[in-house]
């Protein structure tokens, strides 16, 4: 049976469990490890407390794999005796970075995809036009046939990376950006040759 006392004990809040305080100082750690990771002028401009600042330089100074290790556990225990509200700033710049990052690597992924579309399959090149009115099109099939060619005789890729080029000025301009794009290319290879 039991009574009043023993329901209020266990209801009473102990704080975060071991294993939450590991997960919590690995999580640091690892925040830690990213900050030491960025180039020194966007840690500069974090907002970041002195103290902090003056242990990412130490660890970066330093080159020993074991070294640099205990260095990272000493910066995020300095870190963990700071409120987190001292990293909102850091945290926030960068999520807006990896979300940027991702957000550049799928458009990446998206022109290599039609990169490889256009150098598969000859059909593919007339839909591709249709969509970029402005774009040279004899220069893209020369460029096309020129990287399989290369592909086959296994020379270097120089015209698959223009065509990665062409279709990245087209994607991040209009057409009179794609035109201007076309043509430095154009002038690029013709000075080449």
């Amino acid at each position: 049976m039991r009574n009043d006392t023993d329901m209020t004990d266990a209801d009473e809040d102990l704080g975060p469990t071991r294993t939450q305080q590991r997960r919590d100082a690995l999580a640091v750690l690892a925040f830690a490890n990213q900050l030491c990771e960025l180039p020194p002028t966007r840690v500069g401009k974090m907002n970041l407390p002195d103290d902090v600042l003056t242990e990412i330089g130490h660890v970066r100074r330093i080159t020993a794999h074991g070294a640099r290790k205990r260095q990272l556990a000493y910066l995020a225990k300095i870190m963990r005796r700071h409120d987190d509200a001292d990293f909102d700033d850091a945290r926030a710049a960068m999520g807006e970075n990896r979300e940027r990052q991702r957000q550049e690597t799928a458009a990446m992924h998206r022109l290599e995809n039609q990169r490889d579309k256009l150098l598969a399959d000859d059909d593919a090149l007339a839909p591709f036009i249709a969509e970029h009115p402005g774009v040279d099109r004899q220069h893209l099939r020369s460029l096309i046939r020129q990287a399989r060619s290369e592909r086959e005789a296994s020379k270097p890729m120089r015209a698959y990376r223009e065509i990665f080029q062409m279709l990245k000025d087209l994607a991040g301009g209009g057409d009179a950006d794609a035109e201007a794009g076309t043509d430095e290319s154009r002038v690029q290879t013709g000075g080449e040759d």
